[in-house]
């Protein structure tokens, strides 16, 4: 087919600024959100991974239940269920206890906001 890409299971993105962290989440605009596979500068091109499952840091004192929407913290870089603001990125697959570093999560295809 003329028009097919890539699967998209991987998207190529341009680094915004900061750049990308490898194994990081990273929101580009409203709602693509991936896991970068690679550290990179701004303006580089990279993958983010956005389906699947992850273990992605969370806020730390917080308890995750599996089934759970996880909220997309930009500024801490970490999921927490915190959806005033944020964007959901994915559910827990797991559960992660409080204190815990990580979920396990599956990321959905694309951010919505709380109320969607």
């Amino acid at each position: 087919m003329k028009t097919y890409i890539q699967p998209g299971d991987a998207v190529t993105i341009t680094a915004p600024v900061g750049g990308t962290t490898s194994g990081v989440g990273i929101l580009i605009g409203d709602h693509l959100f991936g896991i970068a596979t690679e550290t990179v500068a701004v303006g580089v091109s990279t993958d983010i991974m956005t389906t699947g499952v992850v273990e992605i840091a969370k806020t730390s004192a917080l308890e995750i239940l599996a089934g759970e929407t996880c909220f997309w913290d930009a500024t801490g870089k970490e999921v927490d269920k915190t959806a005033s603001g944020q964007k959901a990125v994915g559910v827990a697959v797991a559960d992660a206890a409080n204190p815990s570093a990580t979920v396990k999560m599956l990321l959905v295809p694309s951010t919505r906001d709380a109320a969607a």
